[in-house]
């Protein structure tokens, strides 16, 4: 199989040639990094770390995190990508994916550094709906939600003792909890939230709490290749933000601390 073709007096790759580049170039880099750890006879974690991030969270702290995790380990060249596309992690080149809420893949392996609750917002100026009547049994709110759900459905969220079920429409559908936020802000309608991520906007009175849905969390998971050996530099990009995290967890009613889930 032709891997390179001559292009005028240099070589390019062919599409097989892109193809293997981007399979093995992480396993060689790999296998550079394992060769050097051993004959300079220490496992100190060293060369590059990719890493992708989600938007929401590379926004609101990848760079602090990258950066006190660059000063620690100096040896360590750490590149990161903000995106909310679903990365190949083996293909496109990646050493670590941070994900929320992930779905079970055998390929994947890692652990669940911070998990938060869930709470329906809207803004001071949006009226939270009347007590459902005979006439009108289920109250109905306009929502903002994400690309891809439903016109309607329903929401269930507990305040203090009390659970009441909204059914919802969708008026606006946005990319991210960071533009959810901003337009629930606005007053066009409510949205479910994370707690952690709107504590601020509701301390302030830009939001109101109306109640939180219950059985349901955030979970952010930092997530590695099953079918590669650990490198050291990976090893510690977990263990540090399962540290960081330990101590930021939100109260959920027992469920485990940050750090303590394996995958």
């Amino acid at each position: 199989m032709r891997l390179l073709e001559r292009v005028g007096r240099s070589f390019r790759l062919t599409e097989e040639g892109k193809t293997l580049y981007n399979r093995t170039a992480g396993l060689l880099e790999e296998v550079s990094d394992a060769a050097q750890e051993l004959t300079e006879g220490r496992g100190e974690p060293r060369g590059r770390l990719r890493v992708s991030a989600p938007v929401t969270f590379g926004n609101a702290a990848i760079g602090r995190l990258a950066a006190e995790f660059a000063a620690r380990y100096p040896d360590v060249q750490v590149e990161v990508t903000v995106e909310d596309h679903a990365v190949d992690l083996i293909a496109d080149g990646y050493d670590v994916v941070i994900r929320v809420n992930p779905k079970p893949d055998d390929e994947l392996v890692g652990r669940c550094f911070f998990r938060d609750r869930l709470a329906v917002v809207a803004a001071p100026s949006l009226a939270f709906p009347k007590a459902s009547t005979a006439s009108d049994p289920m109250p109905s709110i306009p929502a903002i939600v994400g690309i891809g759900m439903p016109d309607s459905g329903t929401w269930t969220l507990r305040s203090g003792e009390v659970t009441q079920t909204l059914y919802r429409h969708a008026v606006l559908r946005l990319p991210n909890p960071i533009t959810i936020r901003d337009a629930a802000i606005v007053g066009i309608g409510a949205a479910i939230l994370a707690r952690n991520f709107i504590e601020e906007d509701i301390a302030q009175g830009r939001l109101v709490c109306w109640g939180e849905v219950p059985e349901r969390t955030v979970e952010i998971w930092i997530l590695h290749s099953s079918r590669r050996l650990v490198s050291s530099k990976v090893a510690a990009f977990v263990r540090f933000l399962c540290d960081v995290y330990a101590e930021k967890q939100v109260g959920l009613n027992g469920l485990p601390t940050p750090g303590s889930s394996a995958r």
